[in-house]
């Protein structure tokens, strides 16, 4: 039987990417590519082969269950675990790990986000396997550095070691960085030596036991105190009862930048966190204007370097724009352009605009 097990953090609210992602079904639970699977369906689809789907766990806010069976019907009950209110990954990272622990002991766990997109799915799939082996042989944490390809300011960056381990490719992390300014970007990619920090995860369920007893031991404490009810009728009351307690704090800032047996797997797969329409648009494929289609009945005339995202039957034609997003979810519009996505947020979810 398998001991790697997969956990899905997919509890955001993907706020950037409104109208398509709203509260009540965020993108994470969209066909956001236009290829007939969910990114949620996407991200389970990558660990064919490497996690059996009875170690699959996903973490979801309570409201997200029934799309979550519904999409990922062959995750169990008690592998949906549901966070009563929003803490950021700490917890939940501690909550699924605890709750794994308990049944199997001898875990090596990946973490990863519902929501990335990975295009070179067989080069990913040699990563991850790798990844294993290093962290289930020895006390070791292990990060995927994705190869920076561009100045980026939106992702947070990871310096490591100039010398691989032995003969393999995985180095020991010097440092994290915050999401950098444009000239620190671009600083760092002229130095070399940084990849941008993709939020995937690889330990067995012992060494993140161990960290956060170092790093977290009030949370470690919190979890200590529920570990009985894990798998029974109780666990969703209680942990209604003290999921509210944990700090909400990231796994970065709770383990990540304290830990010493931290190492870093530079990695080249295709990789976008898919936070933005704009990162949409870098991925998709693109008409000889440079229009980013997605949608069976999106007719462009004279339109160039726009991103048009239309769902269900409705029609749309569009004459004359240039650097536009025009995005369309059950029956709301948004038509905006692309240097200014930063705004969505002002505009979305029902907020005032004079």
């Amino acid at each position: 039987m398998s001991n790697n097990h997969l956990v899905i953090m997919a509890g955001g609210v993907g706020s950037r990417f409104w109208p398509m992602s709203t509260p009540e079904k965020p993108k994470q639970f969209i066909d956001v590519l236009g290829t007939g699977r969910t990114l949620l369906q996407l991200t389970a689809d990558r660990f064919t082969g490497i996690c059996p789907p009875e170690n699959m766990w996903v973490v979801t806010a309570e409201k997200y269950r029934d799309i979550v069976k519904e999409q990922l019907p062959e995750v169990s009950d008690d592998h949906i675990l549901l966070e009563p209110c929003m803490r950021n990954t700490a917890p939940c990272i501690a909550y699924v790990s605890w709750k794994i622990k308990k049944r199997y002991p001898e875990a090596n766990l990946v973490v990863s986000a519902s929501d990335h997109i990975v295009t070179d799915v067989e080069e990913f799939v040699r990563v991850i396997r790798k990844g294993l082996e290093f962290t289930g042989s020895e006390d070791r944490i292990l990060t995927l550095g994705m190869k920076p390809t561009r100045p980026e300011t939106g992702y947070g960056y990871i310096k490591m070691e100039r010398e691989a381990l032995g003969e393999g490719e995985i180095r020991k992390v010097e440092g994290f960085k915050e999401k950098p300014d444009r000239m620190t970007a671009e600083k760092y990619l002229r130095e070399g030596g940084y990849t941008w920090n993709s939020g995937i995860f690889l330990w067995s369920v012992s060494t993140v036991e161990k960290a956060f007893r170092s790093y977290q031991p009030k949370m470690s404490a919190l979890f200590d105190s529920l570990e009985d009810h894990f798998y029974t009728e109780k666990e969703r009351e209680i942990i209604g009862q003290k999921f509210p307690d944990c700090e909400k704090i990231s796994v970065d800032y709770a383990i990540m930048e304290h830990a010493q047996n931290i190492y870093v797997f530079p990695a080249d797969f295709g990789w976008s966190d898919l936070g933005t329409w704009g990162s949409l648009y870098e991925l998709s494929g693109k008409d000889k204007e440079g229009n980013a289609i997605i949608g069976e009945r999106v007719k462009m005339v004279e339109c160039r370097d726009c991103i048009v995202h239309l769902s269900g039957e409705h029609q749309i034609v569009l004459q004359g724009l240039e650097g536009y997003i025009v995005a369309e979810q059950n029956g709301v519009i948004l038509i905006c352009r692309k240097e200014e996505e930063q705004r969505i947020k002002e505009f979305s979810y029902g907020n005032k605009q004079s």
